[in-house]
């Protein structure tokens, strides 16, 4: 071969593979990075219903499945709620029995395929508890923001922030909890969220553009007589928390954070959801070099808005081992080198974004404890 025409060869096979892993990594980045609001994260598995019974479900056995605490359980056509297990029940050995509290849409029938879910309840604050609330739109940068409002009688508001997985559904665990204690609630829909705005490029950015949704939130509460905010966010929704009380132009009304299962590193996170999504494991750092390019997301933002140093509010941390989505470690270290501000919560057999689902009761009075200086 001539060496000109070698030289050809050479350049043409360079930019063939060049091409090939662009689009290699848009593909593992799509993985990660294109998640609908309200479907079953990666990696959460499917499990069959065996039996039902008064007050009981049967279920495929696996770890999911024994998982201790109360979880929703949803399928196509399907939103149901169980407790926890049932060891006393009889029951072949290959499945596990649940008790079984309500079944709240469609019927559970031998051969359903469910999966469990940190969202307890469906529907809007009035729907599910018959508590009075608005439906309130918040401006926000790319258009309006469907959100719901519970009013409450003290002036600190509580912003509520869902994150990977779920919608403003998700939050309503904690509603209850929070009416009783008069606070006005603030349910957040933020960008990619149904009936809000699409993000520009389609993708979701891990809270590092989001948390601009819950900075206009924040506007909205203190136009409408908020003295101070709470924000309470759980997965991406914490990222968000940490970046507007870091960058909003309103963060002295901010005075305390609540950060369940927060994603402090991004790039772990987006590992891990693209792995999850059966993406082969040599194209997981292409995925990240490609969701940068993509998104502009950038660790050092996000550094800067978990910084020990930067932080200036009480928070309260939920957080747990076993999360395989957003690793715990970020979360201790935070906790370990701002004791004075930060305290952290461990939560053991829960996953991603399903700490209070764990045990409800231990949750609640921590953040009980949590919020009482505060109100």
């Amino acid at each position: 071969m001539r060496p000109a025409t070698a030289t050809a060869a050479t350049v043409t096979t360079l930019i063939g593979l060049g091409a090939a892993a662009v689009a290699a990594g848009r593909y593992a980045s799509d993985a990660a990075l294109k998640l609908p609001q309200g479907r079953p994260l990666p990696g959460d598995p499917r499990l069959t219903v065996h039996a039902t019974a008064a007050g009981q479900v049967t279920l495929t056995r696996s770890l999911a499945a024994q998982r201790p605490g109360r979880y929703g359980l949803d399928g196509e056509g399907i939103h149901a709620v169980v407790g926890p297990v049932l060891d006393a029940v009889p029951h072949p050995v290959d499945t596990v029995v649940r008790r079984l509290e309500r079944v709240s849409l469609g019927s559970l029938e031998p051969g359903s395929r469910v999966r469990l879910t940190p969202q307890v309840h469906t529907g809007d604050p009035s729907s599910a508890f018959g508590m009075y609330h608005s439906d309130v739109d918040i401006p926000g940068e790319l258009g309006a923001l469907p959100s719901w409002f519970v009013p409450g009688h003290r002036n600190t508001w509580v912003i509520a922030v869902h994150g990977l997985g779920t919608t403003r559904e998700h939050p309503l665990n904690l509603l209850p909890f929070l009416h009783t204690r008069h606070f006005p609630v603030l349910g957040l829909g933020y960008r990619g969220d149904p009936g809000a705005p699409e993000p520009h490029d389609g993708l979701g950015h891990l809270g590092d553009s989001e948390w601009r949704d819950l900075d206009a939130a924040i506007r909205f509460a203190v136009r409408f007589g908020a003295e101070k905010v709470i924000l309470h966010g759980w997965s991406t929704g914490a990222s968000m928390a940490l970046h507007a009380a870091v960058n909003s132009g309103l963060r002295d009304r901010i005075s305390g954070l609540v950060l369940d299962s927060p994603v402090l590193d991004w790039e772990a996170t987006l590992r891990a959801l693209a792995a999850a999504r059966r993406t082969p494991a040599f194209l997981l750092p292409l995925a990240v070099r490609a969701a940068k390019g993509r998104t502009g997301l950038h660790g050092d933002r996000l550094q800067e808005a978990a910084d020990p140093k930067a932080m200036r509010v009480p928070t309260l941390i939920f957080h747990g081992p076993d999360d395989t989505l957003a690793p715990w470690g970020p979360s201790r270290e935070l906790a370990a080198r701002r004791p004075d501000l930060v305290s952290l919560h461990t939560v053991t057999d829960a996953p991603h974004a399903a700490m209070w689902n764990a045990d409800p009761e231990r949750y609640e009075e921590a953040l009980r404890r949590f919020l009482t200086p505060l109100m």
